[in-house]
């Protein structure tokens, strides 16, 4: 397979694997985003959550203002800035996006078992692998 006609494949497998796993998700995806950005990344203005998305400041406001009111982000001024707020993952926060992430992953876990033999699921293991590199590749990570 030409190399553009496999990331094509990979682009479209990956696209529906990503929207089958999401399905057992029990908060906006959006949500779900803020929350893990704010999990790897640390504390985090609005704007750059939003950049981080790639959505629109008042989308990602709208997402900050719902998980405040849920107790699952806190905002404290930003120490470089006081106009700007930082916000920061609450235990609330980061208990909730554990469920999520575990929803996700029993999901995907039970799909693996069903579907795949131990030689297929060693072949998927070091799939990932390349997977990571080639995400590190697209990144600069």
């Amino acid at each position: 397979m030409h190399e553009d006609a496999l990331a094509e494949e990979l682009r479209r497998s990956i696209g529906e694997l990503v929207r089958a796993v999401r399905a057992v998700d029990t908060m906006p995806p959006g949500e779900a985003a803020i929350l893990g950005f704010l999990d790897r990344d640390g504390p985090l203005p609005t704007a750059d959550l939003a950049r981080l998305r790639g959505v629109t400041h008042q989308s990602a406001a709208k997402s900050v203002k719902d998980l405040s009111a849920d107790g699952l982000v806190r905002a404290e001024p930003h120490p470089d800035d006081g106009r700007k707020l930082l916000l920061h993952l609450t235990d609330a926060g980061r208990s909730r996006l554990q469920r999520e992430r575990t929803l996700r992953a029993g999901a995907l876990g039970a799909a693996i078992r069903d579907t795949f033999d131990a030689d297929e699921i060693r072949q998927l293991s070091e799939s990932v692998t390349l997977l990571s590199r080639l995400t590190a590749r697209l990144t600069g990570r």
